[in-house]
Formats: C-alpha cells, sequence, structure tokens
C-alpha cells in the first residue's frame, strides 16, 4: 500500500517519534512511505528514519518563492501533486494545521485522508481561526483518528458531522523492552519526572509535594528532567524551600529509558494531556508510578489505577500521600513495577498497534 504522511517538523517532539516509529515500521513491513514534514525548512531528523521511507522536505521539494498568502497556497498545491505522484492509497497526517492542509490537499482527489488529533480538543489551546477551520474541514475526513476513548467522546462534541472516530493509542517503542528497572538497592534513591517544564505539566506540584516528605524520606532525591520556559521559576521555588541538594533540574536526555531504569519511581502531576509517552514508556522500563488522572490518558494507560497509583487532578494532599506510600513501600514499588510492565507490553506493543492501523486503512480504502 502508498502511504503519504504529513507532520509539521521532525524535531525532538513526542508527536515526531511516534510519526517517525510509525513510517519505519510500515517501510519494514513492505508498506511503500513517504514522509513530508510539511512546514520546517529542511535539516537532519531528531529520530532515525529507515531508509526505505522517502524522506521529502516540502520547502524544499517545492522551491517556492512566492510570500504571503500566495505562498499557502502555493504550498498547498504543490502537496497536492506530490500526494498525487506517489499515487497515494491513504494520506495520514498528525497536528491540527497540518491535519488541516491535509483535508484541502486531497479535497476532491478520490484519495482517503485520516487526520489524527494528539491532544483532547476540549483543552488545546487553538485560535478561533484554526477552531473555525478543524470544525469545517474534519468532517470530510475519512476517518479522525484519537489516542484515548475520553478523547474519542470529546472531539465528537468538539466538532460535528464527524463520518468515523477510531482509537488508536501510541505504540510503545520496541527499545523500551531492551532496559528494566534496576531499583537501586543501597545508596540514594530517585524520584523521577520527565517532562516540559511547562504551566500544564504543574512540576511545581511534584516539588511541593516532595518538600513535604523529604525530612520523612532522607534517602531520597528528586531528579527532574525536561526544558521549558518555568526552569527559572522553579529553580527559585527549589531555592526558597531549601532543596537544592535533593531537587535536581537536570535538562533534557536522550536517553530517557536508561535515566527511568535507575530510578526508583516515577511522578507525573499534568493538568492535562493527550497520551502521556512518558508514562507508558515508564511503566514499560518497570517503573513504579504516581499519577494524577488529568483529563486524557493516565486512566486509560494505568487501567484506572490497577497499573499505577492514580489519585485525583486536584488533590494536592492525595499527591503527596500517593508519593509517601511508594517511597515508604519497596515491595509495593517491585509488584507494581512487574505488573506496569507486563500491562503496557501487553496492550500497547508496536506490532499489535500497526496491526490496528493496517486493519483501518483496509477499511477505510474499501470503503473509499
Amino acid at each position: 500500500m502508498n502511504l503519504v504522511f504529513l507532520i509539521s517538523s521532525l524535531d525532538s517532539g513526542g508527536a515526531e517519534r511516534v510519526a517517525a516509529t510509525l513510517c519505519n515500521s510500515w517501510a519494514t513491513n513492505g508498506h511503500k512511505v513517504t514522509l513530508i514534514p510539511t512546514y520546517s525548512g529542511g535539516g537532519t531528523p531528531f529520530y532515525t528514519i529507515n531508509e526505505n521511507v522517502e524522506l521529502l522536505y516540502l520547502s524544499t521539494h517545492a522551491k517556492i518563492a512566492v510570500s504571503g498568502n500566495k505562498r499557502y497556497l502555493a504550498r498547498l498545491l504543490a502537496l497536492r501533486r506530490i500526494i498525487k505522484s506517489r499515487q497515494a492509497d491513504v494520506v495520514i497526517s498528525f497536528l491540527p494545521n497540518v491535519n488541516a492542509a491535509s483535508l484541502v490537499a486531497t479535497a476532491f482527489s478520490g484519495i482517503p485522508c485520516i487526520v489524527c488529533e494528539r491532544s483532547d480538543p476540549t483543552m488545546q489551546p487553538l485560535s478561533p481561526i484554526w477552531r473555525l477551520a478543524c470544525n469545517l474541514l474534519y468532517r470530510h475526513a475519512d476517518c479522525v483518528v484519537v489516542q484515548t476513548h475520553k478523547v474519542a467522546d470529546s472531539i465528537r462534541q468538539v466538532y460535528g458531522g464527524l463520518r468515523k472516530v477510531v482509537v488508536v493509542p501510541n505504540p510503545l517503542p520496541q527499545g523500551v523492552f531492551l532496559w528494566r528497572n534496576k531499583a537501586t538497592v543501597t545508596g540514594r534513591r530517585q524520584l523521577l519526572s520527565i517532562g516540559r517544564l511547562a504551566v500544564e505539566k504543574r512540576v511545581d506540584r511534584i516539588i511541593s509535594a516532595f518538600s513535604f516528605l523529604a525530612d520523612r524520606f532522607l534517602d531520597w532525591d528528586l531528579h527532574i528532567y525536561g526544558v521549558g520556559p518555568l526552569r527559572a521559576q522553579l529553580s527559585m521555588q527549589i531555592v526558597d524551600l531549601g532543596l537544592q541538594k535533593r531537587v535536581l533540574l537536570l535538562g533534557s536526555t536522550n536517553e530517557p529509558w536508561r535515566v527511568m531504569s535507575e530510578a526508583d519511581a516515577f511522578v507525573m502531576a499534568s493538568k492535562h494531556e493527550g497520551f502521556p509517552n512518558a508514562l507508558l514508556e515508564a511503566m514499560g522500563v518497570g517503573l513504579p508510578c504516581v499519577v494524577t488522572d488529568c483529563p486524557s490518558g493516565p486512566s486509560e494507560i494505568t487501567r484506572n489505577g490497577v497499573d499505577a497509583l492514580l489519585v485525583d487532578n486536584e488533590d494536592q494532599r492525595a499527591l503527596q500521600e500517593a508519593l509517601s506510600t511508594i517511597m515508604s513501600d519497596e515491595q509495593l514499588r517491585l509488584k507494581l513495577g512487574v505488573r506496569a510492565r507486563e500491562s503496557v507490553n501487553e496492550r500497547y506493543e508496536l506490532n499489535s498497534v500497526i496491526q490496528t492501523w493496517d486493519a483501518l486503512f483496509l477499511s477505510i480504502k474499501d470503503s473509499a
């Protein structure tokens, strides 16, 4: 099958990693795959792209010289020509701006188009213009793919007239299972947080919760990986709490699974998520996890708290108590870690997710 996959860029984000994982797998399985970053200016992909995937940067291929609104029209026309020239059986796109472009570029072409929402649209800060564009265009998509059943429910409320909504979760990258949590036996223990240092991740709540427990758990430190606009503010919070030696802002990491394998527990306290890859991967490595039940993601990944400690999204005291529980009970940590690893491997293993996609492609093509 000829697949054309559209995404805005191939930088280091979660959506980009999922795109690379899917395209690489489809190419390995014999599909002809063209991967098109639509709005980036070229460069080297952050994630490895299979040599059998045709990587084609729209800005480089189109060689568009015009500016302003004419530039956008020229891009759409160039994108339409590329899609037709690849004789695409299905077009797949990620993220709202690319979704809108893909639907315009495939209009009246007879080529099925699947658009993918990567977060809960009720929480996503889209401009009124983009919200209107999605509302007008998504109803023409052959399918809208979302990652959780909660988002499937909300997207039908936000965007009317959708033809088909299908839940396809993110796959666990295969490399995750090369790592296993080692849970330190001696020395200092690590509570781990990985995520962007931004308002919606609420890292300040994690730091605050840890500060209430620091004197009781003198052998524990909090290691925070991530970059973002709140780094200076979080640094000041740590200084104010006198925890400079216990709470460490460690920046970004290119080896998240190694970091996870060396930690003793994982915590996430986001205000909202789409499908939190960091949580999924921490569970895949075998880390016991504490996570707030924010809209979309954590409840489904943890099976409503069966495979992790899931606490009310707005209950700071519950977060502190859950951290206290997991930091004080080594046997619980071991039990939750084993259960988490087995559970996500069974439900989110790459080949299983790819089979779901392949079945969707066939159903879309047959109904076209």
